[in-house]
């Protein structure tokens, strides 16, 4: 599921952190099976690919003092 930009604002900075470890980690195993020719849904490496852009985003408003 992609996760939207109020999910991840209605986190702590520390949940925000483990969660994009977790979506990195699933980005390493999506790769993965694709590269094994196991991938079934290769739309999937986008989705995650944009939630970890979005959880960046956010640390690094909060860091800015945006919002």
């Amino acid at each position: 599921m992609d996760m939207k930009a109020k999910e991840f604002r209605d986190m702590t900075q520390e949940e925000i952190q483990q969660k994009i470890k977790s979506l990195k980690e699933e980005l390493f195993n999506l790769r993965f099976q694709l590269a094994t020719g196991q991938l079934d849904t290769p739309h999937r490496i986008r989705e995650v690919r944009k939630s970890i852009a979005r959880a960046n985003t956010i640390l690094r408003e909060r860091e800015l003092g945006i919002r």
